[in-house]
């Protein structure tokens, strides 16, 4: 099991000396991903249901303020050697495909080989219609065919794509990007959009467990979702067996019990020994990639529950 941890965006814990000293902290304690996530304006008024709150709400919105993603994945690249930098996940539609997928090429190219493209196709139509991006009702279409113009542009030396909203031809695509055949495409969503999504297109699935309406927060809900992944997989053609997981479970705790859905303990809280037999069973689901939350309410604190859970 490989584990990660994110970066805040905006804040104390957002300064710049204090990402340097927490990612190169987190490489130093073994942790193999650290992760960005990705809003580039948040807008004062929001009316669009958040996915991973009980009542919609988004908190972020009172803070009004964010880096943008691409720009920080940069920065934790740059003062890094070994740990992994995963967009967390990155709105598709935000940024023009070609734009999107020069940027990215970059980014693995200069670290080395550390990218990892975390991809969904977002909630905030706000911010959709400030960015003046493709049509909202239409971001699940735009991903898909960004991912495909994506894997075009970092495979072929003369790409071409048609697609309703990517349209590339006439171009040379250079430099590739430093994997082969391209960086990692892990798919966030838990929608049934999301696993087709993640079964046809991408090379992992990448699901936070605590959506209300598409909840993944019990081996057996997960277990599901891992099979209905692969039989997406196997109708497009592909090996499920390719087909790699990750899990994001920010609510982790291992100080204490929290309550699931179902009444009973939330996976990945209460005691240490409870979460080891947590990480064992979903690795024995196939999770190789576990994301935690080990932001706390101040930047040493954040620093301590991630020696906390190294230890």
């Amino acid at each position: 099991m490989e584990f990660g941890f994110g970066v805040a965006m905006r804040g104390d814990a957002a300064a710049p000396e204090f990402l340097e000293r927490q990612v190169k902290h987190g490489e130093s304690l073994g942790f193999g991903v650290v992760t960005v996530s990705d809003h580039v304006i948040i807008p004062k008024e929001v009316q669009s249901i958040y996915p991973y709150s009980e009542d919609g709400a988004f908190s972020g919105v009172d803070a009004g303020e964010c880096l943008e993603q691409l720009t920080v994945a940069m920065f934790l690249a740059a003062h890094t050697a070994s740990i992994k930098v995963m967009t967390s996940v990155m709105v598709l539609p935000h940024r023009p495909p070609v734009l999107a997928a020069k940027i990215l090429a970059s980014l693995d190219v200069l670290s080395r080989g550390r990218l990892i493209v975390g991809v969904g196709a977002g909630w905030m139509q706000e911010e959709f219609e400030a960015l003046d991006t493709a049509p909202y009702e239409h971001r699940g279409s735009v991903a898909n065919e960004y991912i495909g113009a994506f894997k075009e542009m970092w495979t072929s030396d003369t790409p071409e794509y048609n697609g309703t909203y990517a349209q590339i031809s006439g171009m040379s695509f250079y430099p590739k990007p430093m994997q082969d055949p391209h960086p990692p495409i892990w798919v966030g969503g838990e929608s049934p959009p999301a696993l087709r999504r993640a079964g046809q297109l991408g090379d992992a699935w990448y699901p936070i467990g605590s959506n209300p309406a598409f909840p993944m927060d019990t081996p057996e809900r997960l277990a599901e979702g891992i099979a209905t992944v692969r039989r997406h997989a196997e109708e497009a053609g592909r090996d499920p067996a390719s087909i790699d997981f990750g899990y994001s479970a920010g609510w982790y705790d291992d100080r204490g019990e929290k309550s699931g859905r179902d009444g009973g303990r939330m996976v990945f809280t209460g005691t240490p020994d409870q979460v080891v037999a947590d990480i064992r069973e979903f690795e024995s689901l196939g999770v190789r990639h576990l994301i935690v939350g080990l932001t706390g309410s101040t930047p040493d604190e954040t620093l301590g529950r991630m020696e906390r859970f190294a230890t």
